[in-house]
């Protein structure tokens, strides 16, 4: 039950680290560029997940430079956070699978 309450908490926290990083993302962009919260937020989830449409680009060398940390760390928690979910579905199925053979070998 234990590693239950620890892999919760793990997807717990990586999710609530990279929504914490598009709302400083959204934040900064916001009054770096002056744009509306919205565009800032859609800014920030397209530059995290690196579509990069490219109708909003940083048009001052602190909203770049700022860009490029953003990116780096960005791309880095929505990886982590793709990856502990993923290994929580993973160890699910595995799960299943396991628990399904073992009443098929005692039938």
């Amino acid at each position: 039950m234990k590693e239950r309450l620890t892999i919760k908490t793990e997807i717990l926290v990586a999710v609530s680290t990279l929504l914490g990083w598009i709302a400083i993302g959204t934040i900064v962009f916001h009054r770096l560029e002056s744009w509306n919260r919205i565009q800032s937020f859609y800014f920030s989830v397209v530059t995290i997940t690196t579509v990069g449409y490219g109708d909003f680009t940083p048009t001052n060398d602190l909203s770049r430079l700022f860009t490029a940390i953003y990116i780096l760390v960005g791309v880095s928690i929505g990886l982590v956070t793709l990856s502990v979910i993923g290994s929580e579905i993973l160890r699910n199925r595995e799960r299943r699978y396991t628990e399904r053979n073992r009443r098929r070998d005692k039938n």
